[in-house]
C-alpha cells in the first residue's frame, strides 16, 4: 500500500504540474475548461484504480493523460477582418505604437490617439502610409480632445460600429515609498490610468454594443501583486483591473466581450528619462513634511531616482508578447479575459494567492529591492 501511494501521488503530482502548464500556456479560453475536464477525469481514473489496480497501471495512466494535455493543441482561430475598426489611446510609444502598427498590417482600420500629434511617435505612423491608419490627437484626461475624437469616430464608423476600444494610455510617476510621494501624483495616476479609461469605455461603448466587438484594457502585475514604490501606480491599475471584472460580466448580454492585459514589465517609455530627475526629486522634496525629511534623508530620496532607470535596463525591451496577446484578445474568436504576458506576470500574481504573507512579501521584497542607500532613520536604528 505504501508503494501504490507514492507512485500514484508522483504521477498526479506531475498530472498537476502538465495541467497547471497547460491551463496557463494555452491562449485559448477553452483551454480551461478542458483542462479541468481532464482533470475531473483524471482524478475519477486514479482513485478507481488505486484501489482496483497494482501502481503500474495507475501511475501509466496519469502519465498517458499528462502527455496528451502537452500535446493536444486546440485550433486558433481568428476573425475575418472585413472592415473593422478600432481605436487604440497611449500610441505616441512602447505597447500602442507596436499594436497600431499590427493592426494597421493586419488590414484593420486604426485609429491612433497620440499624446502629441506633432511628435516622434505619431510621425512615425504617419510615414507609413497606411490610409487605413489615422493619427488623432487626444489626450485622455482632456474632456474636450476626447469628445472632439468620439465625434470624429462615430462618423466614420456610424454604420457598421467600433469593433475594438484599446485604453492603453498610462503614467508610471517615479517608483518612490508611498509616504513620500506627493498626493499629486495619486490623483494624476489615478486620473490616467483609472479614471480616463472609464470615461473612454463609458463614450464609445455604445458603438462597441453596435458590432459587438472587444473592450481591451491594459493594467499591469503591480496592480493584482503588491510591489514596494509602486502604490500609486498599482492602486490606480488595480482599480481598472476591478472596473474590467465588473465591465465583462455586464457587458456579456450584449456580446460585447472585455478583456484584461496585465503585463509584467517591458522596457518602454513609461519609465522616462535623465531629463526628468531634477523635477521628481524637487517634487518629492517639496511635498515632504520636516519629519520624513528627517527620517529618510535627502541621500535616500536622490537615490530613489535611479529606479527608473534600473528598472528599464532589467526588464526586456521586445514587446512581441503583449503585442500578440493584445492582437489575441480583439481578433480571436474565442478571447481570454485575462492575459498575462512577461516573466513572471502569472507566476507573481499566482504566488501572491497561494503562499503567506510571511513568505511572499519577504520575496517581492528581494525581488523589487532596488534602492542601494537606507533611510536615515534606519542606518542609526
Amino acid at each position: 500500500m505504501e508503494t501504490r501511494s507514492c507512485v500514484c501521488a508522483g504521477a498526479a503530482a506531475l498530472y498537476v504540474l502538465t495541467l497547471l502548464w497547460r491551463i496557463h500556456s494555452d491562449r485559448e479560453a477553452s483551454g480551461t475548461w478542458f483542462g479541468a475536464l481532464c482533470g475531473a477525469l483524471c482524478g475519477a481514473l486514479g482513485a478507481s484504480l488505486y484501489y482496483l489496480a497494482p501502481p503500474a497501471p495507475c501511475a501509466v495512466a496519469l502519465l498517458i493523460c499528462s502527455f496528451i494535455l502537452v500535446c493536444v493543441r486546440r485550433r486558433r482561430e481568428t476573425l475575418l477582418q472585413g472592415r473593422r475598426a478600432v481605436l487604440v489611446t497611449g500610441c505616441d510609444s512602447g505597447f500602442g505604437l507596436a499594436l497600431v502598427q499590427r493592426l494597421s498590417e493586419e488590414g484593420l482600420t486604426v485609429f491612433a490617439g497620440v499624446l502629441d500629434v506633432d511628435g516622434p511617435g505619431a510621425g512615425l505612423l504617419r510615414e507609413r502610409g497606411h490610409e487605413d491608419l489615422q493619427v488623432l490627437q487626444l489626450d485622455v484626461t482632456d474632456g474636450a480632445q476626447v469628445e472632439t475624437a468620439h465625434r470624429f469616430i462615430s462618423a466614420q464608423v456610424e454604420h457598421t460600429g467600433l469593433w475594438g476600444l484599446v485604453n492603453n494610455a498610462g503614467v508610471l510617476q517615479c517608483p518612490t515609498d508611498a509616504e513620500l510621494q506627493p498626493v499629486s501624483w495619486f490623483r494624476r495616476s489615478v486620473e490616467v490610468n483609472f479614471l480616463s479609461a472609464v470615461r473612454m469605455s463609458q463614450l464609445f461603448l455604445p458603438l462597441l454594443r453596435k458590432s459587438r466587438g472587444r473592450l481591451v484594457n491594459v493594467s499591469s502585475m503591480a496592480g493584482e501583486v503588491p510591489m514596494p514604490m509602486f502604490s500609486s501606480y498599482g492602486a490606480s491599475k488595480a482599480a481598472l483591473s476591478v472596473f474590467s471584472r465588473v465591465l465583462r460580466m455586464e457587458l456579456s448580454p450584449w456580446g460585447v466581450h472585455v478583456a484584461l492585459i496585465q503585463p509584467a514589465g517591458f522596457r518602454t517609455k513609461i519609465f522616462g528619462g535623465r531629463e526628468d530627475l531634477p523635477l521628481n526629486r524637487d517634487h518629492i522634496l517639496s511635498a515632504l513634511s520636516s519629519e520624513a525629511r528627517e527620517d529618510y534623508g535627502t541621500a535616500y530620496v536622490s537615490s530613489l531616482l535611479d529606479l527608473p532607470s534600473k528598472m528599464s535596463q532589467m526588464s526586456p525591451e521586445d514587446l512581441t508578447p503583449v503585442v500578440e496577446d493584445m492582437v489575441h484578445a480583439l481578433l480571436s474568436v474565442h478571447p481570454r479575459p485575462l492575459y498575462t504576458p512577461g516573466r513572471m506576470a502569472w507566476l507573481l500574481p499566482f504566488l501572491h494567492r497561494c503562499c503567506p504573507t510571511a513568505v511572499f512579501e519577504p520575496l517581492v521584497w528581494r525581488l523589487f529591492n532596488m534602492v542601494d542607500c537606507r533611510p536615515a532613520g534606519l542606518k542609526t536604528s
